[in-house]
């Protein structure tokens, strides 16, 4: 299973690289990006400081995640909502079946949630007859497109105007030639006739707020509130990771996710949902349910070097930072979460033997640690997905045999010195095919330093 995935991640990587169009209109996007955030930047007098406090504060919440996840279950049950534990994305989808059963569900809206990507539950509600609709309208175009996420935060990041107005005359019957706000006008006009006829509303949640337990929601169009307001049962689905200790971690977490995820000062729908609707209020949903999933972190919180990856926010500023990404896209990793932070927490979540492939798919240039607002160092981290398949075996014989060559290489300067330039020329570029498959060929000097050095102080 293993050399499936990586032999399916080098074909569509290595499609994906040479296409100058598809570069072009990511390195337009991720361009536009680059501008704003400085923008978002320039309201922290402190910004290192600032990525330092909330580091701390994601270190807080995942060193006790047990005891902020149990606090936050019994402060949002007092208020009515119903909390259930999912080990697996298997659980976690029986769990909503379960609940759209019982309300006789036909319809139901979500709104922006990589989560709910990850455990493929678009797929289950279809396999179920249950229509599900995604509101956000990156998500909604890509759900035109049966296509997933290309990226994290911007789902259709690699889709131009055109590209939107050609599948919208396709599958709406629209005009070829409508204006990104018309087309914008199309989706709400469609979308608002499914909110008021779902009977349930999925979100995600960017924050699970441990001390008053409430989810926070973060997004720009309104459609997460309508999602979880206007239908009768809301569910939440949120990994385990999103704890934060606090209310008062949003006046730090806010502002950054929104400056590192699209450049923003702050998002233009923060939303706090502490539980269904209560005695008195005129809105918001009869009943609501928050599936907790592990899926895999406790696989990554079991290892304090990896446990650092459950900092991370789902800002995609890593993804917009990557050499790598840049050039062979979302699509070519086949996982929910792409980019540097998915190569980091996949392996963990999926398989290490299966997506250890993932973890290769790195200059190591360290850029995606430095812009990664809790500072987690994804670089290193790759480099500990390596070594973690080392010590389990999943690395290949040949691998195994070049780098113990290698080694001893290294440890004795005869065999360093040893031959000219061009026969080390000839042994190793006819040994390391996989290099010179997509790399010029190495080039060694006709002489060591080491054999330059005695050279020059035994004429001295």
């Amino acid at each position: 299973m293993s050399s499936d995935s990586a032999s399916s991640f080098i074909a569509k990587s290595t499609i994906k690289a040479p296409d100058m169009e598809h570069r072009r209109k990511i390195n337009f996007n991720i361009g536009k990006y680059n501008n704003v955030v400085v923008q978002g930047k320039s309201q922290f007098s402190n910004l290192m400081l600032a990525r330092e406090r909330a580091k701390n504060a994601k270190w807080r919440a995942i060193e006790n995640l047990d005891i902020n996840l149990e606090n936050f279950e019994k402060l949002i049950t007092e208020r009515g909502a119903k909390v259930i534990w999912a080990d697996t994305a298997e659980q976690a989808l029986e769990e909503v079946g379960k609940i759209c059963e019982a309300k006789n569900c036909r319809t139901l809206v979500k709104s922006k949630s990589m989560v709910t990507e990850e455990i493929h539950l678009n797929h289950y509600l279809e396999q179920k007859g249950i229509e599900s609709v995604e509101t956000d309208l990156g998500e909604y175009i890509q759900q035109l497109d049966n296509e997933p996420p290309y990226h994290i935060v911007t789902p259709a990041m690699h889709k131009s105007k055109e590209d939107v107005a050609k599948l919208f005359a396709e599958k709406l019957g629209t005009s070829p030639n409508l204006t990104p706000e018309q087309l914008t006008l199309v989706a709400r006009q469609k979308l608002r006739e499914k909110y008021t006829a779902a009977e349930i509303g999925v979100t995600g949640a960017n924050f699970i707020i441990a001390d008053i337990g409430a989810v926070a929601v973060t997004e720009n169009e309104g459609n997460g509130r309508l999602s979880c307001a206007w239908p009768k049962t809301h569910i939440v689905i949120a990994g385990i990771e999103k704890v934060i200790p606090s209310l008062t971690d949003l006046n730090l977490f806010w502002p950054l996710l929104a400056t590192f995820g699209t450049g923003q000062k702050i998002t233009v729908y923060n939303t706090i949902i502490s539980g269904p609707r209560q005695a008195g209020e005129t809105d918001g949903p009869e009943e609501m349910y928050v599936i907790l999933l592990d899926n895999g972190r406790t696989n990554l919180l079991a290892n304090p070097v990896t446990r650092e990856a459950l900092y991370c926010i789902r800002c995609g500023a890593c993804l917009n930072a990557c050499p790598v990404y840049k050039n062979i896209g979302g699509h070519s990793y086949e996982t929910a979460y792409s980019g540097p932070i998915g190569s980091v927490i996949t392996p963990h979540l999926k398989g290490l033997k299966e997506y250890k492939h993932l973890s290769y798919a790195s200059s190591l240039c360290g850029n995606c640690t430095e812009v990664c607002p809790v500072k987690i160092n994804l670089h290193e981290l790759l480099l500990e997905n390596r070594h973690e398949a080392v010590l389990e075996g999943d690395s290949t014989l040949s691998e195994r045999v070049a780098w113990k060559m290698w080694k001893q290489a290294s440890l004795h300067r005869s065999m360093m010195n040893m031959g000219n330039g061009k026969l080390k020329n000839k042994v190793v570029n006819s040994v390391f095919k996989g290099w010179t498959a997509h790399h010029g060929t190495l080039d060694f000097s006709q002489k060591t330093f080491n054999e330059m050095w005695k050279e020059k102080h035994k004429k001295e």
